[in-house]
């Protein structure tokens, strides 16, 4: 059994939100810097061109790389074999996101409640998901998202006779819709099966995949592949104003589903998809 002192989670994250909202992670930016060398339009070059520009600035002057510096997403993957102790462990996270937005004067834009809307001035509390794993170590992934691109998620029950194609449907129904209000070129998290919040929570996690990986299914890799030449078929480009780069990738995860469904989650991310993460207990 390893004892992990809580507050260790709240430095690792608050270090975490504050580096990702400064500098992309490599795969993201070296994702954009192809695009930019590929892009067939010319103004969606100068766009991508631009783009690169504003994350290089973003990481040498410490500043953040989006206005937008999203609401705080955190995934925990707990040890089964981890002993926490010196408090609570979301009451640790939410510390670790206050010290980040506020020490890293980055923007607060959570409301207290849906409808009320007073801000709570330090853009807690975050969204926690929670796993328990084996071993004895507590893997912390972040990854505040904009709600630009959040804004044009979409969730579809289909009917299981809908099958892939339906699947197909549903994403470049999602992105067309999207076009420019989700700041392409986009990152697409997508997520089969399950029910009707394990399918949305499987396309939010599949945003944080590296960009260039390869699905472990082949036939699920097969389908990322189809997805994303069909969305850059489709001409929205680099911030709406046409080319051949509306995406950079397309993830999808899935899960174990009911006979009589079909739950189809797609998550649009922007350009400035941004993940995270540490692992606390490696030796």
């Amino acid at each position: 059994m390893r004892r992990i002192d809580v507050s260790l989670i709240t430095q690792k994250v608050a270090e975490l939100f504050e580096s990702v909202n400064y500098k992309l992670s490599d795969d993201v930016s070296k994702a954009l810097r192809n695009a930019s060398e590929k892009e067939e339009s010319a103004l969606g070059r100068r766009v991508l061109s631009s783009l690169c520009e504003n994350m290089d600035v973003a990481e040498n002057e410490q500043i953040p790389i989006c206005q937008d510096t999203g609401m705080a997403v955190v995934f925990l993957e707990i040890g089964q074999e981890v002993e926490l102790v010196g408090g609570y462990i979301e009451d640790a996270v939410n510390e670790g996101v206050r010290k980040a937005y506020e020490e890293g004067y980055l923007r607060k834009s959570v409301v207290n409640d849906p409808l009320e809307r007073i801000n709570t001035k330090d853009n807690t509390p975050a969204i926690i998901h929670e796993r328990i794993v084996k071993g004895d170590k507590v893997k912390i992934t972040v990854a505040p998202k904009g709600f630009g691109s959040e804004n044009m998620s979409r969730l579809f029950m289909l009917k299981p006779a809908q099958g892939v194609e339906g699947v197909k449907d549903a994403v470049l129904e999602t992105v067309k819709a999207a076009g420019p209000n989700a700041c392409p070129p986009f990152v697409i998290g997508v997520g089969i099966g399950g029910d009707f919040e394990k399918a949305a929570l499987m396309a939010k996690h599949a945003l944080t995949r590296e960009i260039g990986s390869k699905n472990e299914k082949e036939e699920i890799n097969s389908l990322e592949e189809e997805l994303l030449s069909s969305i850059n078929s489709l001409g929205i480009g680099p911030a709406g104003l046409g080319g051949s780069t509306t995406a950079l990738a397309v993830f999808i995860e899935t899960y174990p589903t009911h006979i009589a469904g079909l739950p189809v989650a797609v998550n649009m991310c922007c350009h400035v998809s941004r993940h995270r993460s540490a692992v606390i207990g490696e030796d």
